[in-house]
């Protein structure tokens, strides 16, 4: 008797671990590859570094739910961008990653104020869209 009521809570305690849902799968999707209204300032990016680390820029990024750090460099190709090549280097965008959404990279274009020389603020990184968008990541084989 003292065995079987010291054995029962541990069988409680291990079903109710293996019943619960199974998230390793889920995922979110950044994009960079949609080309945003430039009547809004909006251009593409192109993504350098996912967290730190140097990448291929590829369309879409499906990664694991939580926080992501995009380096990411501009493509504007307005003629009123007026600042010099040195100027445009990249900038970071952080993204809190949630399950079966996508994000959509962008650069805003501020002209706001006129930008020459070496002045980096003429643009900044967004996401310019997110929508639901299903997820899931491929078991491995």
């Amino acid at each position: 008797m003292r065995k079987s009521a010291l054995l029962f809570p541990l069988v409680l305690l291990l079903s109710a671990c293996a019943s619960g849902p199974d998230n390793s799968a889920q995922c979110g999707t950044v994009s960079g590859y949609l080309v945003p209204d430039r009547e809004d300032e909006l251009y593409r990016v192109v993504v350098t570094h996912l967290n730190g680390q140097a990448v291929i820029s590829k369309p879409n990024y499906q990664l694991a739910p939580g926080v992501n750090e995009f380096t990411v460099a501009e493509l504007i190709d307005s003629p009123q961008l007026k600042v010099k090549l040195a100027a445009r280097g990249t900038k970071t965008l952080t993204i809190d990653v949630k399950p079966n959404r996508r994000y959509h990279l962008g650069a805003r274009f501020n002209q706001d104020k006129v930008y020459r020389g070496l002045d980096s603020d003429y643009w900044q990184p967004i996401v310019w869209s997110e929508d639901a968008h299903q997820c899931a990541f491929l078991p491995a084989s």
